[in-house]
């Protein structure tokens, strides 16, 4: 499935592309805008918020309770590289590495894995604080062309690190689908 919307218009969605109870969703992390622009797409916002407290003992709790989600056939949403690139630039890039987190959710519960691909937030929040608020603001005017791409699921095999590899290989596919989808695609990284 493939979704182009603009910053001021409702995005389209394809209703043939179903997502099974208990799936994961694995996407590429490239601004602030990111989540809102896949839960527009998908009609996610039914689903609750899971926190993940980086640098805090606390943070693996976020994995049981995503599992435990996922057995009550609840979508999750997991942006499998961690955070946010430390790029200020606008310009598109594949996503980075993955963290284990993705591998290890999919290998506890056995859901499969949708590669998500958004490319174009950047250009509406990216930079610092005030340019960031500066393109939401400007946004509207400037109709900064978005596209989200949704993959086939994928079921993960092998152990972790093979299972992470192939579940970022997905989501990298995903976004050069999306991102091929731009007016001035050129990506910085491969």
């Amino acid at each position: 499935m493939s979704t182009t919307t603009h910053a001021s218009a409702a995005p389209a969605t394809d209703a043939d592309t179903a997502l099974a109870p208990g799936s994961i969703i694995a996407a590429n992390h490239t601004s602030l805008a990111d989540a809102a622009l896949v839960l527009a797409a998908r009609a996610l916002a039914g689903g609750g918020h899971i926190p993940v407290l980086r640098g805090d003992r606390r943070a693996a709790a976020a994995l049981d309770t995503a599992a435990e989600a996922l057995e009550r056939g609840r979508l999750v949403l997991i942006y499998a590289e961690g955070g946010l690139p430390r790029r200020k630039d606008a310009t598109e890039a594949a996503p980075s590495p993955f963290r284990s987190g993705l591998g290890r959710l999919a290998e506890r519960t056995g859901a499969p894995v949708v590669p998500v691909g958004q490319a174009g937030a950047r250009r509406v929040t990216s930079g610092g604080v005030g340019k960031q608020l500066a393109g939401l603001a400007t946004a509207p005017l400037r109709r900064p062309g978005l596209h989200v791409h949704v993959g086939a699921p994928l079921r993960l095999t092998g152990d972790c690190q093979a299972r992470t590899a192939r579940a970022r290989t997905a989501v990298t596919h995903a976004w050069r689908t999306a991102a091929a989808h731009l007016d001035e695609f050129s990506p910085i990284a491969a």
